[in-house]
Formats: C-alpha cells, structure tokens, sequence
C-alpha cells in the first residue's frame, strides 16, 4: 500500500474528497497524515475522525520559512510518502522543500492555468468577463502555480454569478478531479520528467490530460 501525506491550512473539502477515495477504493493507497501550520483547520478535524494522524506546526516556533519548512520535511518524511498532496495549503514553500519532494509534490489551484496564478482567482475571471473559468491540478515547482499541468476542469461563468456561485462551481470539480490524478499518480501511469507532466508514457500537452 503506497502511501500519501496531505498537507492543509483550512476547511480540507480536498482532502476529504481524497478520503472518501481511498476509503472507496479508487485510490489505490492510503492517506498516512495530514498536517496543518492553522491549529483551527477544521480539515484536521477530518482526518481525526477518519483515524489519520492530524499535526501542527505553528510557523511563530520558527526563525522564517526555511526553519519551518525544514521541521515540516522532518515530520513528514517519519510517514515515507510515496507521494506529498497539497490541499488548499496556503504557504509558499522554500526552494529546498520543493527540491525535497520534486517528482512526488502535487497541487490543486482554482484557474485555468497559466492563467491567474497566485489568489483571488475568481475574482480576477469575473473582473476580466471571462466566460469560463476553471481548476488545475500540478506538479509542484519552484515556480509559484507554475508546474507542468496535470489535469484540467472547466466551467461556464453565466450573467448574475458572484464569486461565490463561481468557487462552489469550481470546488464541485476540484473533487472530482483531483483524487483522480493522485489514483494515477499511485497506480504508477503519471510521472513528472524535467518540466513536463508525461501519463501512461506519453507527455502530457501544455494544458495536461485532454480526453478524446
């Protein structure tokens, strides 16, 4: 059994998604800790009452963000992690953290990248009339947002929507998507050479997997 470590800082609706699939048997693994620099993360919360192991790690015990991300490596690597998922962790991580864990570090970010790195992007798709919006999961980089993608969902953005109507529209995909990519991920069909994401032995295009 291969195993995962979910890092979260909030409500953790991805990682329960991921959950639920292992649980379900569509990811053929098991979730092995989650850990939190919130204590208030109500994501904790579910891990603890799916009996995974929930840690802290306050970033105010830490001299800046190479010290925390070292301690954090620390605990982490105590679960030998076939693979490292972020969800809805909110903390730009140190070049060697990401160096650490490269080839087996992924992530789920609310836009159709390259477009709209960083935060509020929702806000931004509305502001730009953008007439669809979406979500991506990938590899993880030194890059902020900028790894090779994996795996895209779209939605249509209608006259009257707010921010609100737009993110739960995008979560709903976030779910379905992302616990998929970290299966094929542990099945052994996705990997990461140089800069790109390769699937079943074929590279992945700029905007990841495309269905036929």
């Amino acid at each position: 059994m291969k195993h995962i470590v979910v890092l979260i800082s909030g409500n953790g609706s991805n990682l329960q998604a991921i959950i639920d699939a292992c649980q379900q048997r569509r990811i053929n693994g098991t979730i092995s800790a989650v850990f939190s620099h919130r204590a208030s993360a109500f994501g904790l919360e579910r891990a603890r009452q799916a009996n995974i192991p929930a840690h802290v790690l306050a970033p105010a015990n830490f001299d800046g963000r190479e010290a925390f991300d070292q301690a954090l490596m620390r605990q982490i690597d105590v679960f030998t992690p076939d693979l490292v998922v972020l969800a809805g962790y909110m903390r730009i991580l140190s070049p060697a953290f990401v160096a650490h864990y490269r080839g087996r570090l992924l992530n789920i970010h609310p836009s159709l990248l390259p477009k709209y790195p960083g935060l509020n992007t929702h806000r931004q798709a509305l502001e730009n009339g953008d007439k669809e919006h979406g979500v991506s999961v990938h590899f993880v980089t030194d890059k902020l947002d900028g790894g090779p993608v994996i795996l895209q969902a779209r939605v249509p953005i209608f006259a009257g929507d707010d921010e609100a109507i737009i993110a739960a529209r995008v979560r709903h995909q976030e779910h379905a998507i992302y616990p998929l990519v970290v299966s094929w991920f542990l099945d052994d069909r996705l990997e990461m050479r140089g800069n790109e994401a390769w699937l079943d032995g074929q590279p992945l295009p700029p905007q990841g997997y495309a269905a036929d």
